[in-house]
């Protein structure tokens, strides 16, 4: 990847980079609260209301698939905006195209137009990518032995808000009733009003930007196509077994449990229960994936990336067995769902901090991004695969596709991390 000179910044004593990156974490804080609150909320009914219109099951992950390709689609260009005029401007945009993306969403659900409506899950896309690229926002100014721990407490922002929102499922839905919408409508609009409330909080409160303060800014930096951005940033992974495995270990673990819990409540919907039980089911899980998190981050810095990606895959893998066995039993749902939550967390948050450290301080942006969009590509495809899949062998067999691919991982994290052991990282300690 081209090394483009970076504009001059003011360098921070050890001190004033400590105050402000303590600054930085709480803000970013504040919209991972509230963007994470609107995406669960969103995804926990959004496979409901493109059934509900299509009245077919298979395709009931296409909901979550136009999300997940809408935030595949933002990544890299965000990530490019980032590089040349560092993160505020690009979480800004990412958030407002959520919020226009909400919009679409009540419109066209409301009018039950669903290729409208799917556009509106696009632009949605937009704020999870921006809510995902937060954490490395909050890695900028972080030493090696805290990177872990900067990115875990990212996803625990996220924590209440993206517990909560999910409950608020069915009051959300009875506003909308009483307003002559949908029911489904209503945690959509909640969702509005989050994202509003995010991108604000960016605008107003970010500043000074993290990656300008930490001198990561290229303002020179070519304008170049998705594609060639990516192939550049495959190029600097491609040289780093680390570097490899941590790519794998983001992108398997994204697909595994959105493949898993997308089809979760039209399962437990073929068993007769209703939409607050898996509503409730989902919000455990949203605690699996996030509640956890600072003891995940510190884990990570501590125990070291390699073991904590591989205790996070076999976390993963026990999900995706109790999940095929679980049947109608609504505990076994429960438990299945949170370990899957458990499973991605130390997936995502070892690593992005491995990644991170694996590729050259010039590539990291980039490479971050397209980290991010590959991630939720195939998380994507995983989610509208999913209703086929779940259409064709059952849910059962849904989730023993999950334990094959969380399997391999696990093969490959011990293959791979093993002959590279011997081989420094980027950074040093990076575990």
């Amino acid at each position: 990847m081209t090394t483009v000179v970076a504009r001059a910044t003011p360098v921070l004593d050890d001190d004033a980079r400590a105050q402000l990156q303590r600054r930085t974490v709480k803000v970013l804080i504040v919209s991972t609260f509230f963007g994470g609150a609107a995406i669960t909320t969103a995804i926990a009914v959004a496979s409901l209301l493109a059934r509900d219109m299509l009245t077919n099951d298979s395709f009931g992950g296409v909901a979550s698939a136009s999300l997940s390709m809408g935030a595949a689609l933002a990544s890299v260009n965000l990530a490019g905006l980032m590089l040349r005029r560092g993160r505020r401007p690009g979480l800004q945009l990412g958030y407002g195209l959520a919020v226009i993306g909400t919009v679409l969403v009540i419109i066209f659900g409301q009018l039950e137009i669903l290729p409208l409506y799917l556009v509106g899950m696009l632009f949605f896309g937009g704020g999870q990518s921006a809510n995902l690229q937060c954490r490395y926002a909050a890695a900028d100014l972080a030493d090696t032995a805290s990177r872990g721990q900067a990115i875990a407490f990212m996803l625990f922002g996220q924590t209440v808000g993206a517990v909560v929102g999910p409950l608020l499922v069915a009051p959300t839905g009875a506003i909308a009733s009483s307003l002559g919408l949908h029911r489904i409508i209503g945690p959509f609009l909640f969702a509005f009003v989050c994202m509003v409330i995010a991108e604000a909080n960016i605008m107003a409160r970010l500043r000074p930007d993290p990656l300008v303060a930490a001198g990561g800014v290229q303002p020179d930096a070519p304008r170049t196509r998705p594609i060639a951005t990516l192939r550049a940033a495959l190029r600097a992974i491609n040289s780093s077994p680390r570097a490899r495995v941590a790519l794998a270990a983001v992108v398997i673990s994204q697909s595994v449990m959105v493949m898993v819990m997308t089809m979760t409540p039209l399962h437990m919907r073929a068993y007769g229960h209703s939409s607050t039980i898996s509503s409730a089911i989902i919000s455990l899980h949203v605690a699996g994936m996030y509640g956890l998190s600072p003891f995940v981050g510190r884990s990570s810095d501590r125990v070291g990336r390699p073991r904590t990606l591989l205790f996070g895959g076999a976390v993963l893998a026990l999900a995706t067995i109790t999940s095929a066995v679980a049947g109608e039993a609504t505990w076994l749902l429960f438990l299945g769902l949170f370990l899957l939550g458990v499973g991605w967390s130390f997936g995502l948050i070892s690593g992005s901090a491995l990644l991170t450290e694996s590729v050259a301080p010039e590539d990291r942006v980039l490479v971050q991004g397209s980290s991010d969009l590959l991630m939720s590509l195939c998380g994507g495809a995983a989610g509208f695969a999913s209703g086929f899949l779940k259409q064709a062998f059952g849910f059962p067999m849904l989730a023993n596709f999950g334990t094959a691919a969380t399997l391999l991982l696990l093969i490959a994290i011990v293959k791979v991390l093993g002959t590279a052991a011997a081989t420094p990282s980027i950074v040093a300690g990076a575990g």
